[in-house]
């Protein structure tokens, strides 16, 4: 017997069992296990009654025998040779108590404890003596009751982000704690546990496909928290979500449920996921690499999570996943081609840039802002409103162009006003300006607009000069311009940074006049 019952509870099961009750109305009555309430009653010399014996007399067979003389006894016969009143033997963990004292002050839960005694000893007691050694050491708490959602096997997944352990990070030498990703299956509770150091949009939707080729197939929907990486806009009805996140999930056929904001019981089977990752394999451990974390993970996973009996199923994870493995969504061949994602104003030329580079847009755009989608391939430009793709271009090199369609070679009115404007601040540059649409068309319009901002700085007479200098030199472009007056014009000062200057200066006539008045009065 493991447990020791105090003086009073004792004599309390030893009175009710001279009644003849059963030893289920015992546990019943006292609180106290069948397995224990039996050990007391074979000790003391009280025959347990066998349920559904009421009045009729008792089987020789589990007799109890006080006679310490004889040589044979009956099958079931109970020897009272120990001196009455001996306490049971003492736990199985008894003489793990050190290590049990200090995995209770990581806050490691019993699971952990029973599967580190397992795992590193050889343990072979039952999970029941770890976990009653505990409560005696620390004590019970009641459990707060939830209801349970049930779903059919391949319909439903839960994911969510928790902490994970402390890893040390290999740019400071320091202990930081990383990200735990769980996606759990809502039907056999089957969880996915994968470990990063960083959170991202692309990180979020990767973790996804990971989890899901861990799998070996994809559910219909999946629920998931309100967080930044997967919904922008939070809704209980129509929810704004990631364009990246979205597009990944529509990949492989899955839906995204958003629960509502601050009800975590919606997902409440990944939530317990989490919490039994925090409390049992991760509590109190630090890895010198997340590859060793993860793996050691992984192999917990195979150990004890898949072969646990489930609480609420009351039957094992493993077996419960075989059944719902068949029923997931076969994976598409392609994996998914990530891409990064924006908005772009339409520019006066009709190009949106994108990492240095210009692409050209549908006519009528200009001064819009348009959702642009990249890869390393191509570009893409969408429709702000239905989200319908506008033009698809291949991905050009910095400061490239794509090339001009026939739809955009009559020149826009902003463009012309453009023009007015450059003849009006000077004749030169008003022909140059000319001379630049003329070669590169819209593409030209950029650099009209540098060269009136140097006719602001510099002023129009001082530009104007310049575009006839290059003109004359046969040179009549903007970088042209622009060099000739870095060259030939005094740079102005501004009074940002003249003010240094000044209290530089400043401070050097303080420190002369101060050694003037020292040499003075020096003998």
């Amino acid at each position: 017997m493991a447990n020791v019952l105090s003086k009073e509870k004792r004599e309390q099961v030893l009175a009710l069992g001279r009644l003849g009750w059963t030893l289920r109305r015992i546990e019943e009555a006292t609180g106290v296990r069948r397995e224990t309430a039996s050990g007391y009653l074979k000790q003391a010399g009280i025959a347990v009654r066998v349920p559904g014996r009421w009045g009729r007399a008792a089987n020789p067979a589990i007799e109890v025998s006080t006679d310490s003389g004889t040589d044979s006894k009956p099958a079931n016969e109970v020897s009272t040779d120990s001196a009455p009143g001996r306490a049971p033997s003492a736990s199985a963990c008894e003489p793990y108590r050190e290590e049990i004292e200090a995995a209770l002050g990581l806050k490691r839960n019993a699971v952990a404890i029973y599967q580190d005694l397992v795992t590193r000893h050889g343990f072979t007691a039952k999970y029941a003596s770890v976990r009653r050694f505990i409560r005696k050491l620390r004590g019970g708490r009641p459990l707060e009751p939830f209801g349970v959602i049930t779903t059919a096997p391949g319909e439903e997944a839960q994911v969510d982000y928790g902490d994970g352990p402390m890893v040390r990070d290999p740019a400071t030498g320091k202990y930081r704690r990383v990200r735990l990703f769980v996606l759990t299956l809502a039907y056999s509770r089957k969880a996915v546990r994968l470990l990063t150091a960083n959170s991202s949009t692309k990180t979020w939707a990767q973790l996804h496909e990971e989890a899901l080729r861990r799998l070996g197939g994809a559910v219909q929907w999946v629920v998931l928290d309100n967080l930044r990486e997967g919904v922008l806009k939070p809704d209980v009805y129509e929810p704004e979500l990631n364009p990246l996140y979205r597009d990944v999930l529509r990949h492989y056929g899955v839906v995204a449920m958003p629960a509502r904001v601050r009800d975590p019981n919606r997902k409440g089977k990944v939530e317990s996921a989490i919490g039994h990752t925090k409390r049992t394999p991760l509590k109190g451990m630090r890895f010198e690499s997340i590859e060793q974390a993860q793996a050691y993970l992984d192999r917990w996973d195979r150990t004890w999570a898949d072969t646990r009996i489930h609480g609420t199923t009351k039957r094992q994870v493993a077996a419960m996943f075989a059944e719902e493995r068949p029923a997931l969504r076969s994976l598409p061949v392609e994996p998914f081609r990530y891409y990064e994602w924006g908005t772009r104003t339409v520019h006066l030329d009709g190009h949106v840039e994108v990492a240095g580079a210009y692409y050209e847009t549908p006519p009528g755009r200009i001064g819009t802002r348009i959702p642009v989608q990249w890869d390393e391939r191509c570009v893409r430009l969408l429709d702000p409103v239905t989200g319908q793709l506008l033009r698809e271009h291949v991905r050009l090199s910095r400061g490239r162009y794509t090339p001009r369609s026939e739809a955009s070679k009559r020149t826009p009115l902003t463009t012309v006003q453009l023009l007015g404007r450059a003849k009006s601040a000077g004749k030169s540059i008003g022909a140059l300006a000319d001379a630049m649409h003329a070669q590169d068309g819209e593409i030209a319009v950029r650099r009209i607009l540098g060269l009136l901002s140097l006719a602001r700085r510099h002023g129009a007479a001082t530009v104007d000069e310049a575009c006839v200098a290059a003109f004359e030199l046969g040179a009549p472009t903007y970088r042209f311009v622009r060099r000739y007056l870095e060259r030939h014009l005094v740079p102005r000062l501004t009074l940002r940074q003249v003010d240094p200057l000044i209290r530089e200066l400043t401070h050097y006539r303080d420190v002369i006049e101060r050694m003037a008045v020292v040499k003075e009065n020096t003998p």
